[in-house]
């Protein structure tokens, strides 16, 4: 069943809030917790992913009815993504090199950025780029 495309967006906003506050506060424990959130949204989609139940539950209802949908399989995606940078800026701000976590929190805040801004989503763009790829070389 398709999305309405407003959810995703919302979460984006939220998140790059979350991680520009986590690069200019070099909070760690705030960073573990979007790095949960993604990791919510990549294994049960993004309607279960925090962000997505905060926008059906509060947002969503102050909205007039969605026009536009999407299949959930490219935010999933997106959110393993984000997962995988939040991760390594995990890894780097609780391990070192502190750049490292500075690094990739900036790339994860870009991306979110974009997507909450713009609407344009860098992992779901990847998406079916990396689906025909793995198609092929079977």
């Amino acid at each position: 069943m398709d999305i309405d495309v407003r959810g995703p967006r919302f979460g984006a906003a939220v998140t790059a809030v979350v991680l520009a506050v986590v690069l200019v506060t070099g909070s760690g424990w705030l960073l573990a917790w979007q790095t949960l959130a993604f990791a919510l949204g990549a294994a049960g989609g993004v309607r279960r992913a925090p962000y997505g139940w905060v926008f059906r539950r509060f947002v969503a209802p102050r909205l007039a009815p969605p026009t536009a949908f999407e299949p959930p399989e490219p935010p999933r995606f997106a959110q393993a993504v984000g997962f995988g940078f939040a991760t390594v800026g995990l890894a780097g701000f609780a391990l070192g090199p502190g750049w490292l976590g500075l690094a990739a929190t900036g790339a994860a805040l870009a991306a979110a950025f974009l997507n909450a801004v713009f609407g344009y989503c860098l992992g779901c763009e990847m998406y079916p780029l990396l689906r025909r790829v793995a198609v092929r070389a079977r």
